[in-house]
This record gives structure tokens, sequence and C-alpha cells, in this order.
């Protein structure tokens, strides 16, 4: 396991999160794109559950050991829970009833709640570096949201369903602090996709059997997008990332991702681009390089 020695990213990390932006980013769109023929519930247990897998061979492939130590699956079936099961059913949700950017900004509010939490929970110290990029990334957040708030506010449903998996994710990332595992990130990845993928299939045989259908290239293309990129890759990323560093850090340096998304939504999927825009990118950029960068 790798420990929180850092107040900022390493070069390590730092190259892990430029990926994570780009692959996470990319994603929403992607998950829109998926949503038109594959019923969420089925799109995000399918996607999660061949995540887990294949990161557990990944994992065994490599030599490191799948066990789970003694006394400590009960840390990560909490951490499954919310940093997957609830988080994933959320966004499939709210990305159905949202446009795929706002649905991406409300989910990074997320930096405001972990921060909040690990201040709480993880005796965390808010230094006026923290503060200001935090400032910084709300203002962002705000910027972007516009004069789509009240459009957001006529589907309350999926506004609802991404302020609560805002919370979930903010949870799952300070029990990955406060419930610290103690075994190779690849495999702890790869058992808490696997886990967190049984609620949400229970749910969706019953729920959405009715609704399936073989989807087309693009939407098949999209799964396994989600499967190797944003769960394989992107889910082993923060994981690694979130152990590098304080939960504040982890969290406002993710805040990129959703300026990616919106900007991906305004590419592929025709949304809005404005000066609204370009003014969060600024905003957003330097609440991460605020608490990333060492200059």
């Amino acid at each position: 396991m790798i420990s929180s020695s850092h107040d900022r990213l390493p070069r390590q990390g730092l190259l892990l999160l430029v990926l994570l932006t780009l692959f996470w980013g990319a994603n929403w769109p992607v998950m829109k794109m998926v949503l038109r023929e594959v019923p969420p519930l089925y799109f995000r247990s399918i996607s999660t559950l061949f995540g887990g897998v294949g990161m557990l061979v990944l994992a065994r492939a490599s030599g490191m050991s799948l066990r789970v130590p003694a006394g400590q699956w009960n840390r990560v079936l909490w951490i499954s829970a919310f940093n997957i099961a609830i988080w994933n059913a959320m966004i499939g949700f709210g990305v159905l009833l949202l446009p795929s950017g706002r649905a991406a900004l409300l989910g990074y509010t997320m930096p405001l709640w972990s921060t909040l939490l690990s201040v709480r929970f993880l005796g965390e110290r808010l230094t006026a570096r923290l503060i200001f990029g935090l400032l910084l990334g709300l203002a962002g957040i705000v910027v972007l949201m516009g004069d789509s708030v009240e459009s957001m506010l006529r589907a309350p449903v999926g506004v609802a369903c991404m302020i609560v998996a805002a919370w979930s994710w903010a949870i799952g990332v300070v029990l990955l602090k406060r419930l610290p595992v103690a075994m190779p990130v690849s495999a702890l990845t790869g058992w808490t996709m696997l886990i967190g993928s049984v609620p949400l299939l229970a749910l969706a045989i019953p729920l959405e059997t009715f609704r399936l259908a073989v989807p087309s290239f693009w939407p098949s293309f999209g799964i396994l997008y989600n499967i190797f990129l944003s769960f394989m890759f992107g889910q082993w990323a923060w994981n690694r990332i979130v152990q590098m560093v304080p939960v504040s850090v982890s969290s406002l340096s993710s805040l990129a991702i959703p300026l990616i998304g919106v900007l991906c939504g305004v590419i592929f999927l025709g949304e809005s681009l404005g000066w609204q825009e370009v003014l969060a990118s600024l905003l957003i950029l330097g609440a991460v390089g605020s608490v990333s960068l060492k200059r």
C-alpha cells in the first residue's frame, strides 16, 4: 500500500491524474451514448463486474496475492458500497435524466463534501492553500452551471441522484483513508468493483430485464471503454492517488474531470459552449494547480 506521505501529488501521481482526467472526463458523454440503448443498472453492473474480474486477473498474473487480510472484509464491503455500488447506481440514473456535462458538474461537488468529512473524521487540517483551491474549484463549477440551473431543476430526480452520488463518493474516499486495507491496490480495486457489482446486478435483473436488447456498435464500444479505461484503469489510478495524498488534495485534484466532461459533451453531443466554459476552465485549472503542483 502507498501512504499519504506527500501533501501534494508526486510526479507519478500527476501522470496518473492527467490520464484519469482524460479517461473519466471523456466518459460522461460516452455514458450518455450507452444509456440510449442500455438500461442504467445493467450498464453499470456489467462494467463493474467485468472490470473487477479483469483487475483481479491482472493482479494475480502479476504475482500479487488476492487474499483479503483477516478481519478486514468489512472494510472492503463498506468501500465497495459507497465507492462503487451507490455511486454507480446514482450516476447511471443522473446521466440518463440530465445533460452529461451538467450531471458531471453535480457529481464533482464531491471535493466540498469530502474535504469537510476529512476535517471531521480524519483530522486533516485546512490550510489557506486548500481553502483557496476549494473556493476556486467551486467557483468554476458554479460558472459552468450558469443558466443551466433552471433546466436542471426541471429534472429534480436527476439532480437528487447526482447529489447522492457526490456524497457517496465523498464518503468512499474518506473510508479509503479511515479504513485502510493491507493489500495491493490492484487487488483491492478488483474486489471492490466485483463486490459493488452484485447489488447493482441484483436490482437490474428484476427492474430492467424487459428493456434489454443487443446494443449497436457505438454503445457496445462505450461499454468496453467503461470496463477497460473507466474502471480497470480509472478506478485503480484513483485509489492510488487517494493513498498518495490527503483526501482534500486528491478530491480537489479531480476537479478538472468535469471540465473535460463538459468539453467532450460539446464536441460529441452538441451541448452548449460559451464564455462560461472558458472562465470555468481557468478557475478549475487554478484550483487543481494550487493543490497539485509545487510551484
